[in-house]
Parts: structure tokens; sequence; C-alpha cells
């Protein structure tokens, strides 16, 4: 079956053109004549417009919370966009930026892709886990598909038969048969691989790219947690059986150090594979290599410079320029595809955001100087845009799971072990091992002591402005849509209600710690540590078995749970990780209460929560906190 699998996708590849599709999901898009380009300004909620030939700004759109990805919509000239944080597709008219239509879709739109007619569009769904099939024309979702777990990038064969996606944080791929609807072949990879944003496919060969890193959680050092790679996956394999092929991109480029690898774009013809590093502020020139072997090669100017963390990268149609978008310098340039030589800039919208934040959305970003001198690790390695990356890392106070931030400015103290009071304490972790960071603060700190709580006694706010500016950019991770469990604002279902009652009832006892509205006893004021029944079976912990309390808000896409990720579903957190009713008194509860408290747990958050409490600290955005939804 897959020997005549693989000869159905040798013959599409020799014999199809195909369309864009094959070029994968990216946050800009060109036109099929050329004349067009868009750009989505995820910081500032809009769609941009960009003329390529005088490389001006054509028009800015408000669109909503956190587009991620555009296309243009078959060989005309409307774009269709992606809303991660209002479950929204956008139809827009190219031309003028109007928005035509609004499409409802299933929750976490990240990737878009159109076939060559434009009659329909594809959308990844990170969670649940989706692929839909868009009518553009009748602006509806027509069908819903499983796409694996956590999927983000997506491209389209040259044939339009089958879709192929790549799992964010496994770097995993899926086919998925269009006709049938149905995923029918999975390309697996290490353990190790994690944050698969992109994926493309080669326009006349049947090979996949995809850009990930790696991420080794048993080793924290700068020089050997984590690593760039490019994965090409075969989708035909070649006589000796192997399907993936993984070069780390550091020795490819003769041990110069990129970092987080976000996308790559093939020129029309396939001969040249170009690859983004943000976290590095590069990019690769690779000549294709037909032999199933070397793959690739650097070609020319084999890394060339660009503006501050690079997000997207598209080849125009006839092959002759590279455009690259500089995320956070808020800025597309233009380069000749051969030469790299810079012929255009443009300058995007700023968003309505402080100088402070735009400084510390760079540092958090960047593997460059002063926060790290080795250049392999930023905060975004593990921390992508304030997402965990499902991770349990191997610290050297013991096991901890990879947080999520939302919430995390009314949320103080930092760290399972509550060890930080500050966000400007993080001046420690850019001076460690891990990030090996000359760090922020021109002045010294106090060495940590063992696993004393050192940083507690260091006050280390107000002391740099870029430091500051780092903590005033963390802070500014909130939760700006409500769960996909929850009915609305403030609507709950049956179930989950039953659980809302269990969860307060004092026999229970969750809302003891899990209390307020970021459903955490957190404070600054007097900090309060639980002993919840983990830690103690970890011989690697050395900060004592008392933690600090996680918001719960978000849970449902957050597992592992508990600090040491022991509790793989949240069923497993209240039966089998709570021995001893440490972690709330659930002994007594039969499976339908278990399921109901489950479910209340899977609903938040179902209402907004406040912008400010008491806990909430003061190194905070003074501009605006999220874009305005689109009218």
């Amino acid at each position: 079956m897959i020997k005549l699998l693989g000869y159905c996708l040798l013959v599409a590849f020799q014999g199809s053109s195909g369309s864009s599709g094959f070029q994968g999901n990216s946050q800009m898009a060109v036109s099929s004549n050329g004349k067009l380009l868009a750009i989505t300004c995820t910081d500032s909620g809009t769609l941009a417009s960009i003329n390529p030939a005088t490389m001006t700004l054509r028009w800015e759109s408000l669109v909503g919370i956190r587009p991620e990805s555009t296309i243009f919509i078959g060989s005309g000239t409307d774009l269709a966009v992606t809303v991660y944080d209002e479950d929204m597709v956008i139809i827009l008219d190219g031309e003028t930026g109007k928005i035509k239509n609004r499409i409802q879709v299933p929750d976490e739109p990240y990737g878009i892709i159109s076939n060559a007619s434009g009659t329909r569009l594809y959308v990844s769904h990170e969670y649940p886990g989706k692929v839909s099939e868009i009518d553009p024309k009748e602006a509806k979702v027509i069908r819903v598909m499983n796409a694996g777990s956590r999927p983000r990038g997506i491209a389209l064969h040259p044939s339009e038969k089958t879709i192929y996606v790549s799992e964010f944080l496994t770097a995993a791929m899926h086919a998925i048969d269009i006709e049938k609807g149905e995923l029918f072949d999975s390309w697996k990879g290490q353990p190790s691989d994690n944050l698969a944003r992109h994926l493309s496919i080669h326009p006349k060969r049947p090979k996949a790219y995809v850009p990930h890193i790696r991420s080794r959680t048993t080793v924290i050092d700068g020089t050997g947690s984590i690593f760039p790679q490019l994965t090409i996956y075969d989708l035909v394999p070649p006589s000796e059986g192997k399907r993936r092929k993984s070069f780390g991109m550091d020795t490819f480029n003769g041990v110069y150090v990129v970092t987080n690898p976000w996308e790559t774009a093939l020129t029309s013809d396939g001969r040249k594979l170009f690859a983004l590093y943000s976290g590095t502020d590069d990019m690769n020139v690779c000549q294709i290599v037909d032999d199933d072997y070397k793959e690739i090669e650097r070609s020319g100017r084999a890394i060339v410079r660009v503006g501050k963390n690079p997000r997207a990268v598209r080849v125009s149609r006839d092959d002759a320029f590279v455009f690259v978008h500089d995320s956070s310098d808020y800025a597309i340039r233009k380069l000749d595809a051969n030469t790299m030589e810079l012929l255009g800039k443009v300058q995007l919208p700023k968003p309505n955001r402080s100088e402070e934040w735009i400084r510390g959305r760079y540092l958090w970003n960047s593997a460059d100087s002063p926060m790290s001198s080795r250049r392999w690790v930023a905060c975004s390695s593990c921390h992508p845009d304030g997402q965990p990356d499902g991770r349990i890392w191997n610290n050297p106070e013991g096991k901890r799971k990879t947080p999520h931030l939302g919430g995390l400015a009314h949320t103080h103290p930092l760290h399972a072990s509550a060890d930080r009071d500050e966000v400007q304490d993080f001046e420690y972790t850019i001076r460690s091992k891990l990030m090996l960071g000359q760090g922020l603060l021109r002045e010294s700190i106090k060495l940590r002591r063992g696993f004393n709580k050192t940083e507690l006694e260091e006050k280390t706010a107000g002391r740099s402005p870029d430091l500051d500016a780092l903590a005033i950019y963390t802070n500014s991770f909130e939760f700006t849509s409500l769960s996909p469990y929850a009915l609305g604002e403030g609507k709950l279902n049956d179930q989950a209600l039953r659980g809302k009652t269990l969860f307060s009832d004092s026999k229970v006892g969750c809302a003891t710690c899990h209390s307020g509205p970021f459903y955490s006893d957190s404070n600054l004021a007097k900090m309060t540590l639980h002993d919840v029944g983990t830690g103690h079976s970890d011989t690697s912990e050395r900060m004592g078995n008392s933690y600090d309390t996680p918001t719960l808000l978000g849970v449902y896409r957050t597992a592992p749970y508990l600090h040491d990720g022991v509790a793989p579903t949240l069923k497993d957190l209240l039966t089998t990780a709570n021995k001893g009713d440490k972690h709330g008194t659930t002994s007594h509860l039969n499976s339908a209460q278990i399921d109901d408290l489950v479910a209340f747990l899977q609903a938040l958050p179902f209402e907004k929560p406040p912008s400010k409490t008491e806990n909430t600290v003061k190194y905070l955005d003074s501009g605006a906190p999220a874009p305005a939804k689109a009218k």
C-alpha cells in the first residue's frame, strides 16, 4: 500500500504545476500576478497591503486580536486571514482592504492556504488539532478534519489531493486525504523535536521541509539545551526506506549559531530554499540538492543578516526577489534573490504599545548579546509568545514544567518554588549557564548561594531600562480568549456547572487555594506555598516539596499537569496523581463527579479576567493592552 501511495505521489509531482499552497502558511503572502503583497501585523491586530514594486504601504485594516497567517485566494486579489484569539477567518478585498466576510471557525486558527482555483481554503487549528475546509464564496466551513496534536504548519500537495500539517510541539508531520477527509499517514520525529510553526512542500520533488528546534530537557546549558533544526521528510520513501533527514543548522553553517528556525520559502523552480532564524536575525540561502542524501547545501552568501526577529519569508512569483518580515522592526525588506542586495524597505505602522514594550518584545525573542553570549537560547525558545513548550525540564532545582505565562502580572511570585518576586529577577537566568548572557543590568548582583532564594533578597527592578522593558513585555501576556469548552461569556454547560459546584465545595477544597479571578492564591504580600504530594518522588528536587499555586485559566490546553508534569491529564490530576487527597479532597467523588470537575476546569476561562487586582505588579505596558475587535 505504501509503495502504491509513493508511486501515485511521484506521478503527481511529475505531472502537476499545482498552486502556491505548496509554500505553506505564512504571515506574508504574494499575489499570483506579483503586484500585491500582504502581511499580518499580529501585535497591531491588522492586515497590511504593500506594493512590492515601490515598497510602499497601500492600506492597513483592523481584523481582530492576534491575526496569524494570510493568503491570497487562488489567482485573485481577495485575501483570507486567520484571527487566532477570536476563532475567525476574515475575507478582505485585496485592492481596498475592505472586509467582505467573517467566518466563525473552530478554535485557534493558525495557518491558512488556498487551492489554485480559489474555491477552497484550508486552515490548521492548533487546539483541538483540526483542519477546517472553507468555501470562501459561500463564506462557511464545510468540513472539519482530524489533524493530529497541535498542528500549526499546513501546506497543500501540488496535486491538490493531499494536505500536510506539522505539529507545533513535536514537529511530526501528518498527511490528510482531501477527498476522504481522513488522516492517512504520519512521519514521526525525535522526542526532543519542538516548536514547528511552518511546513512547505517542494514544487517538483516529493519532499517536505519543517523548520523547528530541538529541546534537550536533560541539559541545562547554553551550549547544549536548544538546537536549530531543519527536518526534510520524504513523501515517497527512497529505496532504503528512510522517511526523514534532520539537519542541525548550526553545524550546517559551520558552527555559526542560529536560533529559533521560523519559516522557509522555496523558489517556484525548486532550486533554492530560504530559511529564517528569528532568534539571531539571520537567513540561510540554500541550494536544493536532488540526491536523497545531502538534500541542501549553502549557496552564495549562505548567511544573510536581516532585521530584528524575522518571522516571514516569501519569494516573488518570478523568483527574482525575496521579501522578509522583520517583526520587531515592524518592517518588510526586499532583497535580490540572487545577490541578496537590499533593494528596498517599507515601514509598517507600529502597534499601539509603549516603546518599552516594543524593546522588551525584541529582547524576549533575541538570542544575541546581551541576552546570550553563545546565541543558542532566547526566552522564546521555551516560552513562545508566552505559551509553554510542552516540556518538563531537569532544572538544577528539580523537574519543572514550562508554564503558560498568561496572567503573569497578577500571579506573582514566580516559579513553582516562588523564588522570584519580580520579572526583573530573570537577570539571574540571563547570566546563568542556560543563557550565558552578559545581562541587562550593568552592575553586580548578589551571587546565588546554593538553592537559597537569593532573588527575593535582591531588588532588580528599576535598575536597568532594558530589564524593566523585558519585565513590561513579559507581564503583558494575558488571556484574551475564552475556553472553547465555555458556551460564551459567563456561560457553562450543565456538566461544567455541576463541576463548578464541586470545585467550590469546602469538602472538596479546590477553591481554597485556586481562588480569585485567576484561580490562584499567589500573593506578594503573603507568599503561601503548598505541599500537594508531588516532588517527594523526585530525587533531583532541591527546593523543598511545597509549591506556589498556578493559575487554572487555560488549563485545558497545558497538559501535562503539576510542577513536574506527573499528571498526563486533568482526570489524572484529580485521581492517580492525588494520592492522600493533598491536591483537593477527591477520593470520595465518583467517576461522574470527577468528569464534572474536569468539565469545569476545561471551561476556564469562561469569563474575561480583570485587568488589575490587588496583586497586579506595576511594571505594565502604558499602551493599549490588545487591539480592539474589528467592527
